[in-house]
């Protein structure tokens, strides 16, 4: 039996995630894993960016991104000779947090262990291998073997492989999977200039008509991806041969190995009942641009704001409908992303094959990379459709942004992390709601009025007294009679011109999901 408020099945970064945060909003949560226990395994995920940092920062994770090794640069090669180059960018003055950082998942997850170890309502038990799942109006039942565990609701953060269970929730995993497999290294050489640069090559001579992205890690550490036939399985001299095709004739150490076959699978429901699924339980997509754990870590936060809400009473269970609208709608984005680089990487046809090539020819002729597609690095989703956002004309949302590029603050939009005295504007955001309001607007009768209508946490700010810097208004494109409603997750829930605490209000209720 436990106490416990939220079960999470799995823990990976995802399910700890998922623990830390509910923790965080001062819900007992229960982690279990039919592991029995904590097995080091190489790199795995190992791109980490800077919106999922700053999740794991509020929730007692920034090791992860002091650690973690921020590379600045990715080059793309064709037959070895180089096509282009681009640097991460962002906003001026973007906060402390880099663009990105590659980190083992091995060593994520010993963070996050550490993280959970200290949190007094939270509790991880290995060796809880579930067998059974079922709920009824009130909670969910949780078998493992013998032992029953109850609360309100769980969630599925079990993997990819957790079929029994998503069966056992009337939920399906449909899609396809890849033919071609990929060979993956971990090794520890010295290859000055190659620290902070992620190096991906079409068709080099190492690997004739074929992918090989290599990227850095902490400590001398690279990974190596190589793109193989279906039917290839490399002896230990072959490995030996093509690491050595890459650093020549310096030292290196193998520390790790493994193969994959790339899928590309989202689940029909990300909730079922009383059970959220969340991370490669709901969705599988092809590495190529970090979407995978960088796509389940805002599961998690979305679930774990939302299930909080629900428990103390802020918001009618309805709320938790909400989770699956926007993050299935998250999870066919990235899957019609990555479907599109797949389709680059690996052509299926003639037609195909002769874009690809093409592409690369005029890349490099030109030296320009229109049309070259290596993966469009992940993003925060826009919640722009959701039933949480109130439209605003004057800020449409105008589509998918350019690659690398951000989207415009408005309704849905994630909040830049601008920087405030103190730290971050993001820091801010994840205590409960957070109203922003222009000097024109009263702070004080706000406040009175949203403390009649909301009985979540919620706290009022003026823009102003935020703004030790004098621009953060104009960063924003802030108008001075305007407020700005900003979910638990820095989602900007609505903006609304000539604000007056009633129109603020109703926009609140319909962020909660109470009207």
């Amino acid at each position: 039996m436990t106490d416990a408020q939220v079960i999470v099945v799995g823990a990976g970064p995802v399910g700890l995630t998922a623990a830390l945060l509910l923790a965080r909003w001062g819900v007992r949560v229960l982690v279990v894993d039919q592991r029995p226990g904590r097995e080091p395994a190489g790199s795995r995920s190992i791109c980490q960016q800077r919106d999922v940092l700053d999740i794991w920062a509020a929730c007692g994770a920034g090791r992860i991104a002091e650690e973690g090794l921020a590379w600045t640069t990715a080059r793309t090669y064709y037959r070895g000779e180089e096509l282009f180059s681009w640097t991460f960018g962002g906003p001026p003055g973007e906060g402390a947090l880099p663009a990105c950082v590659n980190l083992s998942q091995t060593r994520t997850e010993e963070i996050l262990d550490a993280a959970l170890a200290a949190q007094p309502l939270a509790e991880l038990r290995w060796d809880h291998q579930v067998t059974g799942l079922e709920q009824d109006g009130e909670r969910v039942t949780v078998r493992c073997g013998e032992r029953v565990l109850r609360a309100p609701y769980a969630v599925l953060c079990a993997g990819s492989r957790a079929e029994g269970l998503r069966r056992a929730l009337g939920v399906t995993f449909d899609g396809e999977s890849f033919a071609d497999r990929f060979l993956i290294c971990d090794i520890r050489a010295d290859l000055p200039g190659w620290e902070h640069e992620r190096r991906f090559h079409f068709d080099p001579v190492w690997n004739p008509g074929r992918q090989v992205l290599i990227h850095p890690c902490p400590g001398s550490t690279y990974r190596i991806d190589w793109q193989i036939p279906s039917h290839s399985a490399p002896t230990g001299e072959e490995v030996a041969e093509k690491i050595r095709m890459i650093v020549g004739d310096r030292d290196y150490e193998l520390l790790w190995q493994t193969t994959y076959r790339f899928h590309a699978r989202v689940a029909s429901r990300m909730r079922a009942g009383r059970v959220l699924l969340a991370g490669d339980c709901a969705h599988l997509v092809a590495p190529f641009g970090a979407r995978g754990l960088n796509s389940g870590v805002p599961d998690a936060e979305n679930a774990a704001w939302k299930l909080a809400f629900v428990l103390n009473g802020w918001a009618p269970e309805d709320l938790l409908e909400t989770y699956h609208l926007e993050r299935h709608a998250a999870a066919l984005e990235n899957l019609e992303v990555t479907a599109a680089t797949m389709r680059f990487l690996a052509p299926r046809t003639d037609e195909e094959r002769a874009r690809r090539r093409a592409a690369l020819e005029e890349a490099l002729a030109t030296g320009r990379p229109a049309g070259v597609d290596s993966g469009r690095f992940a993003e925060p989703f826009w919640y722009v459709d959701s039933p949480l956002t109130t439209p605003d004309p004057g800020r449409p949302f105008r589509g998918r942004p350019a690659k690398g590029a951000s989207c415009d603050p408005g309704p849905g939009v994630i909040l830049p992390d601008l920087p405030v005295p103190g730290g971050r504007l993001r820091q801010s955001c994840r205590n409960g709601f957070l109203i922003l309001l222009g000097e024109m607007c009263d702070s004080g009768l706000f406040a009175q009025v949203l403390g009649k209508v909301c009985t979540a946490p919620l706290a009022v700010r003026e823009l102003a007294e935020m703004d030790g810097f004098g621009k953060l208004a104009e960063r924003l494109g802030a108008g001075p009679g305007e407020a700005w409603i900003v979910r638990p997750d820095a989602h900007i829930a609505a903006t609304i011109p000539h604000a007056g605490p009633e129109s603020v209000a109703a926009a609140v209720r319909r962020a909660s999901r109470l009207s």
